[in-house]
């Protein structure tokens, strides 16, 4: 009535139990996760929202994980005063921990995220928070954007110059 199962499927079903397990652990720092609450924020679809057959799809080039360079620079080069938390260039994603900017009497964290390879203000999203978990004004979220979009043409201007 029973077959005696082969001497493979006992460590086969612990490998598999224990491999499905690995996703629950996953860590909050994460930049994949940063990336997924900043376009949730933003009423964007997140990677939770993908489909299975979404994977067979023929991937766009301008979609591999492709960032502007000058954006990316420029987003380091203006908040270097914050603490860098986690950074993924392919992803487009910087989370920087609590700092407060020279001169000021506020601290401040942010997530930036570039999301494309395009030298536009629409390939940029910067979200800042004070050290309570406020939202900042718009006008100084406006004016960090301006700050890192001028820098990042100054860079391209800079190469291409030489």
């Amino acid at each position: 009535m029973f077959r005696a199962m082969p001497r493979f499927a006992i460590p086969f079903m612990i490998a598999t139990v224990a491999l499905t397990g690995c996703g629950k652990f996953s860590s909050q720092n994460d930049p994949r996760n940063a990336k997924d609450e900043f376009l949730a924020s933003k009423g964007l679809p997140t990677s939770k929202d993908s489909k299975f057959l979404d994977l067979l799809k023929q991937p766009d080039r301008e979609e591999v994980g492709e960032v502007n360079r000058y954006l990316w620079n420029a987003s380091l080069e203006v908040l270097n005063f914050l603490p860098i938390e986690t950074i993924d260039p392919f992803t487009g994603v910087i989370v920087t921990g609590l700092g407060t900017p020279p001169g000021g009497g506020r601290a401040y964290k942010a997530t930036i995220f570039v999301s494309d390879s395009a030298l536009d203000a629409r390939s940029l999203n910067v979200a800042l928070k004070t050290s309570n978990g406020q939202a900042v004004s718009v006008e100084t979220q406006r004016a960090v954007e301006d700050a890192i979009l001028t820098r990042a043409r100054q860079l391209r201007v800079a190469d291409l110059g030489r």
